[in-house]
Parts: C-alpha cells; sequence; structure tokens
C-alpha cells in the first residue's frame, strides 16, 4: 500500500511501531501491584481502579425554573389542553390608510403603460415597429427607474434613530 510523499508505504507496520512505543512506555499494560497490596509507583496508583464500582448517581432532581427553562414539564406541555383553544383572541387594529398618490405616480404609471401599449400594438397609433419597440422598452425602462428612485430610504419622517428597531 503505497501512499506517496503524503504518508508512509506500510500503514500497519508504521502503526504497530507506534504501539510497541507506547507499550514501552508503560501504557496499556496491566497494572501490577506489589506483595503488600499497594502500588508499585504513584503514577500507577493514580491510574488504579477502585476495589467495588462506583454507584450511579440518583435521579435528577426536577428542574428549577430558571431563564432557560419554561417552568412545565415535558408532559404538562405535550399532554395538556392547547392554549390555541381560548376563546380570547387577539384582534388587529384597522391598518391606516393608504396616502394619496401625488402627480409624479401618475405620470410614472401613465410612461409605463404607453411603454406597455408601444410594444404590444404599435401599428394602432401609426408608428411602424421598428421605431415603436425602442421607444416602448425605453419608456419602460424609465418608468421602472423613476419608481425605484422614489422608494424612501431610510427611517421614516418623525422617527426617533436611538429607539432601535420598530416593528
Amino acid at each position: 500500500m503505497s501512499r506517496g510523499k503524503d504518508g508512509p508505504e506500510d500503514v500497519d507496520a508504521t502503526f504497530a511501531e507506534i504501539v510497541a512505543d507506547l507499550r514501552a512506555d508503560g501504557f496499556g499494560l496491566p497494572e501490577e501491584d506489589d506483595p503488600a497490596g499497594t502500588s508499585v509507583t504513584a503514577e500507577t496508583e493514580t491510574r488504579k481502579t477502585p476495589d467495588r464500582p462506583v454507584e450511579p448517581p440518583a435521579a435528577d432532581p426536577p428542574p428549577e425554573p430558571g431563564w432557560r427553562s419554561g417552568g412545565t414539564s415535558w408532559d404538562a406541555t405535550m399532554f395538556s389542553d392547547d392554549p390555541a383553544d381560548d376563546d380570547e383572541h387577539y384582534v388587529p387594529p384597522e391598518p391606516p390608510p393608504l396616502p394619496r398618490p401625488k402627480m409624479g405616480a401618475f405620470l410614472i404609471l401613465l410612461l409605463f403603460l404607453a411603454g406597455l401599449f408601444l410594444l404590444i400594438l404599435p401599428g394602432a397609433i401609426g408608428v411602424g415597429p421598428t421605431v415603436a419597440t425602442p421607444l416602448g422598452i425605453l419608456a419602460l425602462a424609465t418608468s421602472i427607474a423613476l419608481l425605484l428612485l422614489r422608494v424612501r430610504q431610510g427611517p421614516p419622517p418623525g422617527a426617533d434613530p436611538s429607539n432601535g428597531a420598530q416593528v
């Protein structure tokens, strides 16, 4: 198994060499006790397993309500009545009326409709398609550009920028 310049030639031989080095350092060998029952070295004493198994911890107490819990258990949440079935419900207020369109909006709408008319029916006004098509495309592009330029940027008038996000 040749891996070229980015790895060893024989992976199994390299692995066996690493394991042999670790065993020479004392890793992976069973711990030996001297006849008196004490550990051979302080290092093996720290790794010695206890004589009796560790008792499993007691059952966890129920979680206290805190910032990460909702204060109700899983069963109470899943098997209780649905809170959406309440008779009380939120009724949103009426939205404010739309503002009246200004004269510029009417001119943009007229330019848009004229561009569509020139593209769809150029012969209706006696203009050939070679002249009407570029004029229609120009009228549509101009109307779309003017519409995009009218879009307001930034916060609405009278808004306090230090208030943060407003929904």
